[in-house]
């Protein structure tokens, strides 16, 4: 194999692939980058048996061919090289590859290319093509609650799936650890219909949040119920397995009786929180609201630190309830609302609460309170 390439394509692509490759491996061949030079120019391909991420870049091919290199050590030298420069692969007979640039010339230990899996999708019935900005909102609203429990697998991601509500089908977005539950819609992609309910794992949802990042009006999605592929514009693909199991029925958790409702601005409850919370224990990071006609008063008391209070002028009109948080439940909430004020509907100190931006907002959060 001898192929020259760009630095700065290069550099783009095996940032792209080589963070699906984990730092410690078992298994020496999936700490490497398969890199393959044909006509078309030089594909990169990373995986760590359950998630696969391809591209290719344009490059000048000598002469075609195919092994395998450390991803993170090629990523960190062409890192290195100087903006604007050319990088040339090249690989001999003696299992290395040879990287040259200028005046800087790199041998890496090489592994055949028969040695690398495949992590081929098989067949995906379910095709269709999503609007990058509406990918980017169901993961960016829902992915902070994800579970990391690993005992509870199936909250280990984002539950995908459409449904038929008020006459029009939509798709949903819901993540759950127990302690809150995110849920979010938006009008379903033509194609979508149909599609079986999925479980992006939590790993796939990072890599997939930075791809959409990176560009194109939209993606193309095929499916099964066992693996997803998202192709994005400018050449990557991403193949993912989605957790084998079933989420829970989210439904049943959202609570439809609350009838305290209050309304605060969202961003002078957020500061406030945030400076009541500092007196707060790390572990317990507990929040009490105080809630009365009109008002609402924040404190934190901590036997070791001390204790904090602070007042705000909210819309309450219901009897006064006192109920406490954790702290960084609620900031990472109102950061997703995107209006001027919150709206939260209580029932009971030992009841879930449910937060949105305003009533029929497309995304709804429940919060499960703790004791003060």
């Amino acid at each position: 194999m001898r192929v020259t390439v760009e630095r700065a394509a290069l550099l783009r692509s095996l940032g792209h692939v080589h963070r699906v490759v984990e730092r410690r491996n078992t298994i020496p061949i999936l700490s490497n980058v398969l890199l393959r030079a044909e006509s078309g120019g030089l594909q990169l391909r990373a995986t760590d048996l359950d998630i696969e991420v391809t591209e290719t870049v344009p490059a000048d091919v000598a002469d075609p061919g195919a092994t395998t290199v450390p991803a993170h050590v090629i990523y960190d030298i062409v890192r290195k090289l100087p903006e604007g420069a050319q990088v040339s692969l090249e690989t001999g007979d003696a299992g290395q590859m040879t990287i040259r640039s200028g005046r800087s010339r790199f041998a890496l230990g090489a592994l055949p290319e028969g040695d690398f899996p495949d992590l081929a999708a098989g067949e995906l019935p379910h095709t269709f093509s999503i609007a990058s900005a509406d990918l980017k909102r169901l993961i960016d609203k829902t992915q902070f609650a994800i579970s990391t429990e690993e005992t509870r697998y199936y909250l280990n991601g984002i539950y995908l799936h459409t449904l038929e509500t008020e006459g029009a089908l939509k798709m949903r977005a819901v993540a759950t650890d127990g302690h809150r539950l995110a849920r979010v819609e938006l009008d379903a992609p033509e194609g979508s219909a149909g599609m079986p309910g999925i479980i992006v794992p939590r790993k796939a949802v990072a890599e997939i949040q930075k791809l959409v990042d990176d560009g194109g009006e939209s993606v193309e999605i095929d499916l099964s119920p066992a693996k997803i592929r998202l192709r994005f514009a400018g050449g990557v693909t991403l193949i993912s397995k989605l957790i084998d199991g079933t989420f829970p029925d989210y439904q049943r958790v959202i609570p439809t009786g609350n009838d305290k409702r209050l309304t605060v601005e969202r961003e002078a409850f957020a500061r406030a929180v945030d400076r009541v919370s500092t007196i707060s224990s790390e572990r317990g990071r507990a929040v009490k609201l105080g809630l009365g006609e009109g008002r609402l008063a924040l404190s934190v008391n901590n036997p070791d630190s001390g204790s904090a209070t602070e007042e705000l002028d909210v819309d309450y009109e219901a009897a006064g309830l006192d109920i406490g948080f954790n702290a960084r439940y609620l900031l990472d909430i109102t950061s997703q609302l995107e209006g001027d004020t919150a709206l939260f509907k209580l029932a009971d100190p030992g009841s879930p609460t449910l937060i949105q931006d305003r009533e029929g907002a497309p995304a709804l959060y429940v919060l499960m309170p703790m004791r003060v």
